[in-house]
C-alpha cells in the first residue's frame, strides 16, 4: 500500500500545487485564531468563555456558507473539467443569493438579541455580558463574510487557490494586529478589551471582502459574474442544483447545531470547562490546517476529473487521499500529546482550566486521525462525486442518535469530568468511519452533474 501511494507523480503535483496556497492559509488563520484567544486570555477565563460563546454564532453561520459553497463547488468543479464557464458563473449567482439571505438572518440575531442567544450556553452573567458586548459589534460582518466565502470557493473549485490565500491571509494579519493594539490600547488608541477584538474582526472582514471583488473582477476571473451571465435558467439545472446543493447546506446546519448542543454542555459542566474546550478548539484547528487543505484540493480533483469524464482517477484520487491523511493524522496526533505541557503554558488561566485543557487536548490528540478520515471522507470524497445524500444522512444519523445522547447523558446527567464527556462524544466518529469507508469502496459516491444531455431543458424561467 505505502508503495502504492507514490506511483502517481500527476497525482502529488496536482495536490501539491492546489493544497499548498490553501494550507498556507489556513496555518495564518488558525494560527492568528491561537493569537486571538491568547490576547483574549490576558483578560481571565470570562472573557475567553464569553467570547468563545459568542462566537458559535459565527461558527453556525460559517458553516451554513459552507454548506452553500461547498455545494455549489461541487458543480464549478465538474464545469471546470467540462470547461463550461458560462454554466459556472450562474452557479456563483445562485450562491451568492443563497449566502447573503442566510448571512442576513445571524447578522440580525446576533445585532439585536446577543443576550438571548449567549444565554442558551451559560447562566453566568459576566459571561453573557461581555460576549454579548463581542457579538453585538462583530456580526455587523457576517454578510461580508458571506460574499468573501461564495466567491473563494469559486475561484478555488476552477484552480484559482493563490488569491484568495493571499488576499485572506493577509486580512487575518491585520486583524491580529488591529485587534491587539485596540484589546490593550497600543499607539494611542483605547483600550477596549473584547470591544476591540470586535472592532478589529469586523474592519479586516470587509477589507478582505472588498479587495477579493476588486481583484477578481480586474484579472477577469471566473467567478467575475455580470449581469448577463444571469440567463439561461431551467428547471432541470435548477432542480439538479438544488437536489445536490440543499442536502450539503441542511447537513453544515443540523451537524453545527448538534455541535452546539457539545457546547452547551460543555458550558454547563463550569466556565472553566468551557473556557478549556474554546482553547483546545484554536489548537484542533491549527492541526487541522493540513487535513483541511487536503480536503479541500481532493474535492476539486475529484470534480475536475469526475467532469472530464475520468472517473477511474477520480476514485483512484479519493483513495490515496484518505490513506495520506490517515497517516499524517496519526503522527500530528503524537506530537500533539507529547507537547501538552508547552501548549498549555502560553495561555494565562486559572489552575483548573490549565488542567481541564490538557486532558481534553490528550483527548483530542488520540481521536485526531478519526476526524481526518471523516472530514476526506465526506467532504473530500463522497460530496466532490455528487453524494450528498448519503454524506448528509452518514453526518447526521450519527451525530444525532450517538453524539449528542451521549454528551447530554455523560455531562448532564452523570456529570462526568470535562475530558471524559469529550472523549464519549467522540464516539460518532468511529461508527461514521466504519460506513463512510465502506460507501467510498463501493464507488456508488462517483456521479457526473454536468453531463450536457442531463442539462439541456426545454425552457428558460
Amino acid at each position: 500500500m505505502l508503495r502504492y501511494l507514490f506511483t502517481d507523480r500527476i497525482y502529488y503535483r496536482t495536490l501539491l500545487r492546489l493544497a499548498v496556497p490553501i494550507i498556507f492559509q489556513y496555518l495564518i488563520s488558525s494560527s492568528m485564531n491561537i493569537i486571538d484567544v491568547a490576547m483574549i486570555g490576558q483578560l481571565g477565563d470570562t472573557a475567553v468563555a464569553g467570547v468563545g460563546l459568542s462566537n458559535q454564532a459565527f461558527f453556525i453561520m460559517t458553516l451554513a456558507m459552507f454548506g452553500i459553497s461547498s455545494g455549489s463547488a461541487i458543480f464549478t468543479a465538474q464545469y471546470w473539467g467540462q470547461g463550461d464557464l458560462s454554466s459556472i458563473k450562474r452557479v456563483l449567482a445562485i450562491c451568492l443569493g443563497m449566502a447573503i439571505s442566510a448571512s442576513a438572518i445571524f447578522t440580525a440575531m446576533g445585532y439585536l438579541i446577543p443576550e438571548a442567544f449567549l444565554s442558551v450556553f451559560s447562566k453566568d452573567p459576566a459571561v453573557v455580558e461581555l460576549g454579548s458586548q463581542y457579538l453585538s459589534i462583530v456580526s455587523m460582518s457576517y454578510v461580508v463574510t458571506a460574499i468573501t466565502y461564495a466567491y473563494s470557493a469559486v475561484l478555488r473549485s476552477t484552480q484559482e487557490v493563490r488569491l484568495p490565500m493571499v488576499i485572506s491571509s493577509s486580512a487575518i494579519l491585520f486583524k491580529t494586529i488591529l485587534s491587539y493594539m485596540l484589546i490593550f490600547g497600543h499607539l494611542g488608541l483605547p483600550q477596549l478589551g473584547v470591544e476591540g477584538a470586535a472592532i478589529g474582526t469586523v474592519v479586516a472582514r470587509y477589507l478582505e471582502c472588498i479587495i477579493l471583488l476588486a481583484l477578481t473582477y480586474k484579472r477577469k476571473t471566473p467567478a467575475a459574474v455580470t449581469f448577463k451571465d444571469l440567463r439561461g435558467y431551467n428547471r432541470p439545472f435548477l432542480r439538479k442544483f438544488f437536489r445536490t446543493v440543499l442536502p450539503v447546506t441542511f447537513n453544515e446546519l443540523a451537524w453545527s447545531l448538534g455541535v452546539t448542543v457539545y457546547t452547551i454542555v460543555y458550558a454547563r459542566i463550569s466556565t472553566e470547562a468551557i473556557a478549556a474546550v474554546n482553547i483546545v478548539f484554536s489548537i484542533e484547528n491549527l492541526a487541522f490546517v493540513s487535513f483541511l487543505a487536503i480536503s479541500d484540493a481532493t474535492g476539486i480533483m475529484i470534480g475536475n476529473q469526475i467532469g472530464a469524464g475520468k472517473e477511474e482517477t477520480a476514485y483512484d484520487y479519493g483513495r490515496r487521499s484518505l490513506t495520506l491523511g490517515v497517516i499524517g493524522a496519526l503522527l500530528i496526533g503524537l506530537a500533539i500529546f507529547l507537547n501538552i505541557d508547552r501548549i498549555t503554558q502560553i495561555y494565562n488561566i486559572s489552575e483548573t482550566s490549565l488542567r481541564y485543557t490538557a486532558n481534553v487536548l490528550m483527548v483530542s490528540a488520540g481521536v485526531l486521525w478519526l476526524r481526518v478520515s471523516n472530514l476526506l471522507i465526506i467532504v473530500g470524497i463522497l460530496r466532490s462525486g455528487g453524494d450528498t445524500r448519503f454524506g448528509m444522512g452518514l453526518d447526521l444519523i450519527s451525530l444525532w442518535m450517538i453524539g449528542v445522547p451521549l454528551s447530554l447523558i455523560s455531562g448532564l446527567v452523570l456529570h462526568l469530568p470535562i475530558h471524559w464527556v469529550y472523549l464519549i462524544v467522540n464516539a460518532e466518529e468511529l461508527v461514521k468511519f466504519l460506513i463512510g469507508l465502506n460507501r467510498v469502496k463501493s464507488r456508488r459516491w462517483i456521479n457526473n452533474l454536468v453531463r450536457p444531455v442531463q442539462l439541456e431543458s426545454t425552457a428558460d424561467i
